[in-house]
């Protein structure tokens, strides 16, 4: 099968032949012409001509022509319905529409910058293209760095959480999870009485105007939502155990973690993070 489209490929026309020769025929052939010659080149070789205006495989309203493609050839894979709105977004300049859709746009422009013949240009498109599919399928979750003090901590974590056998715990391993726990988030150890002293405000004054400028929230009950904020965050970006995210945010265990989650949540944080699972799977499909 013949594919015809137009010279300098920089998004759809380097996803697409990606597209197409991963998923619908790896055999297929991928011409690039200048724009005036592409339906002359197409009838007189039986090529197909994609991604320009007036045939079947082009743009529609806000989809690109990869949408298409997904569309026509009926590919359910949901890595390729991650990968859709990110080439979507770098191919309309519309970046807000995935966070890598900006970093697709930049590569794939200095990409075709550095590289002059169309051939070579796919070629190494083809790479970067793989390259997002393993990302997509593969390693969504996958951090690039872990925080430094969430390693340390979740270190500590699970070095007291080992079974030690019948050997008595010393006590300075209690007194130090104690004082690294007393560290998470916002150095929560620090009273309110003692905030206000070292921004030189009354303390009496700030603890009487504190929820008219945070949320409508008293000083405790705004720390534990900044507790469930990031519990939140950890909880739909890592795969950390509650008890890890437990003692992430500051919470004494488990138990106390769950219990105030539901309080603010209205459910468990493991029904909220199925539930955020399940939405991400359904919307990929």
């Amino acid at each position: 099968m013949q594919w015809i489209t137009r010279e300098r490929p920089k998004i759809d026309r380097l996803a697409c032949p990606w597209l197409i020769l991963r998923f619908i025929d790896p055999l297929a052939t991928i011409g690039f012409v200048p724009e005036t010659d592409v339906l002359t080149q197409a009838e007189e070789t039986g090529a197909i001509p994609f991604d320009i205006p007036g045939v079947e495989y082009t743009h529609y309203e806000d989809r690109c022509t990869f949408d298409y493609f997904l569309q026509k050839h009926a590919l359910t894979d949901p890595a390729l319905h991650v990968i859709a709105p990110i080439v979507r977004g770098a191919d309309t300049d519309d970046h807000a529409l995935a966070a890598q859709s900006a970093g697709l746009w930049a590569i794939s422009a200095g990409l075709a910058y550095n590289i002059q013949d169309d051939q070579q240009l796919l070629a190494q498109g083809l790479v970067i293209y793989d390259a997002l599919y393993s990302w997509a399928k593969h390693l969504q979750s996958e951090k690039h760095t872990q925080s430094p003090t969430e390693r340390l901590l979740l270190e500590v974590l699970h070095t007291y959480m080992k079974p030690t056998g019948k050997r008595k715990i010393p006590a300075w391993v209690h007194e130090l999870k104690d004082a690294i726990q007393d560290q998470i988030d916002t150095n929560l150890t620090l009273s309110l009485t003692e905030l206000a002293e070292s921004l030189d405000v009354n303390p009496a004054y700030v603890s009487r105007t504190f929820a008219r400028y945070f949320d409508d929230l008293s000083f405790g009950d705004y720390i534990r939502k900044l507790r469930i904020e990031k519990a939140l965050n950890l909880l739909e970006t890592t795969t950390y155990t509650l008890t890890e995210i437990a003692y992430l945010t500051g919470f004494s265990d488990q138990s106390h973690f769950t219990r105030i989650f539901k309080k603010q949540m209205g459910q468990n944080p493991s029904d909220y993070r199925k539930q955020r699972q399940k939405g991400k799977t359904d919307t990929k499909g």
